[in-house]
């Protein structure tokens, strides 16, 4: 999607509707500063208040994300290619939240183990030791519980029985018997248990 192509026609809509970018962003609920970065390309309106912004343009989300007023011969080739767009776009940020992931891992347990060699190398009081360890170990628990969190939701997992890809709980990853990102689990569409790897594309 070309972000610049997107924000013009923001821009140009919202001034046909004899707008100011406060005007606007007050009916959305957001600051004129998110409508700013909006018309000059630097983000995209959020997913959430896309209806509600076409809405208040007089355009289709699919005019939105193409940047432009779509005619009804191309609406359906339009469609698809936003379609297309949206979910590599998807792909692109799950596979760069996998490798945050796997950074926030290696750096909390470095720091654990950081404050562990400390507390046992250096000389200082027990008590202080103790909380060395103990804020160091708290820190590597709650960024585990993010990393999980993040592993749940990006990308998808895959059923070995009957190939369907879908996003589990919270709650079935975090029990799960596990080989890195490879997790025993129940399938929800076949109902069988196998070991399902973890895939980026639903297809």
């Amino acid at each position: 999607m070309d972000q610049i192509k997107i924000g013009k026609f923001i821009s140009e809509k919202r001034k046909h509707q004899h707008l100011t970018q406060m005007q606007l962003a007050e009916k959305l609920g957001i600051t004129d500063r998110a409508v700013s970065k909006w018309e000059t390309g630097k983000s995209l309106p959020d997913a959430s208040i896309m209806l509600e912004l076409c809405g208040l343009l007089k355009i289709t989300v699919n005019d939105l994300l193409c940047g432009e007023e779509v005619s009804m011969e191309k609406y359906n080739e339009k469609t698809e290619q936003n379609l297309l767009e949206m979910i590599k776009q998807k792909e692109e940020a799950d596979k760069r939240l996998l490798t945050l992931e796997i950074v926030i891992g290696i750096v909390s347990l470095l720091f654990m183990f950081s404050l562990i060699m400390i507390a046992s190398l250096v000389q200082i009081p027990d008590w202080v030791r103790g909380v060395l360890i103990a804020y160091g170990m708290i820190v590597f628990v709650i960024c585990m519980f993010f990393a999980l969190k993040i592993e749940q939701t990006a990308g998808y997992y895959e059923c070995a029985k009957c190939g369907h890809r879908y996003v589990p709980t919270y709650k079935s990853v975090f029990f799960a018997m596990h080989t890195s990102r490879t997790r025993y689990m129940k399938c929800p569409s076949c109902g069988k248990k196998s070991w399902q790897k973890k895939v980026i594309s639903k297809e």
